[in-house]
This record gives structure tokens, C-alpha cells and sequence, in this order.
């Protein structure tokens, strides 16, 4: 779980928990600039998502058509991160 570190007015600092953020598995649909990719998930919405840094510090590439987890913020639903390619 993520912790988001936040000042009081003290000037201590609270630790909060951040949001959970939603996983839902999609296949990718077209290829965009700067490794963003249009994922279609399962539910038929389609969202903008960009790899995670651990995909992207092992190399391991995306291309259209591979089956992908999405992590989406409950913040925008449009947006996510991929964090797994399946095989």
C-alpha cells in the first residue's frame, strides 16, 4: 500500500493512505507517442495508459494487441498505468 506523507499545522508529519487504485485487464489497441498506448478493457471502455517505470527500467515492450493489466486512479477513469503483460 502507498502512504502519501502530509505537513500538520505542527509541523509533523502525518502519514495518510493514499487511494486504492482500480485493476482491471484490457487488451491494447493502438500505439501512441512517448510509450502511451489505447487500451480497450473488458467492460468495452477504451483509456489512454502509459507503461510503469518497472516495465519500462526492464524493457519489456508492448505492442498492439497484447493483453495488459491497468491500473486506473479513482480520480480519472481515463487515465491508467500498466503494470503487467501477459504472455
Amino acid at each position: 500500500m502507498r502512504h502519501v506523507l502530509e505537513k500538520c499545522s505542527l509541523g509533523k508529519v502525518q502519514v495518510m493512505a493514499k487511494e486504492e487504485q482500480i485493476e482491471m485487464e484490457g487488451e491494447v489497441v493502438d500505439t501512441l507517442p512517448n510509450t502511451t498506448f489505447r487500451v480497450k478493457l473488458e467492460n468495452g471502455h477504451v483509456v489512454t495508459a502509459h507503461i510503469s517505470g518497472k516495465m519500462r527500467k526492464n524493457y519489456i515492450r508492448i505492442l498492439t494487441g497484447d493483453k495488459v493489466k491497468v491500473e486506473l486512479t479513482p480520480y480519472d477513469l481515463s487515465k491508467g498505468r500498466i503494470t503487467y503483460r501477459a504472455r
